[in-house]
């Protein structure tokens, strides 16, 4: 199973219902397991830069299959700052990103910035939420 354009706009579009609830201006990058970019929104006035921490921390995400945040303990150990190495430089080990699921399989993740890490993470996880119903969310 994979995730469809309209899904990841979906998830897109619920971060940013959250994020307009909290006061706060996001940009949202929901990625494939593989961690490429599927879908990405920036919100009016959000800062250009939370784009790029949007997209690091859902290829973080997808490529651990765990939330963001729980990786940012262990970001400076040598392996963990290998793999960001290898993968480009583009994995942000940061709160902020929850992955997808559909039948306990693995299917991409939404990574948000712009707030803080809590506010990131969830607005990240009520993208996810809105495809309950349409996937089996299970991790």
């Amino acid at each position: 199973m994979t995730l469809t354009l309209a899904q990841a706009n979906l998830v897109i579009a619920s971060a940013i219902d959250k994020a307009t609830e909290l006061d706060i201006r996001i940009s949202v990058s929901v990625c494939d397991a593989g961690g490429r970019l599927l879908a990405f929104g920036r919100m009016d006035g959000g800062h250009w830069g939370a784009g790029y921490g949007s997209q690091g921390k859902a290829v973080a995400s997808a490529g651990f299959a765990k939330p963001s945040g729980l990786l940012a303990e262990r970001a400076a150990s040598p392996i963990m700052s290998g793999i960001a190495q290898a993968e480009g430089g583009h994995i942000f080990y940061a709160k902020g990103a929850v992955p997808i699921f559909s039948d306990g399989i693995l299917v991409g993740a939404c990574g948000v910035g712009g707030g803080s890490g809590e506010q990131d993470e969830e607005c990240a996880g009520a993208g996810v939420a809105a495809l309950d119903g349409l996937l089996s969310l299970r991790g």
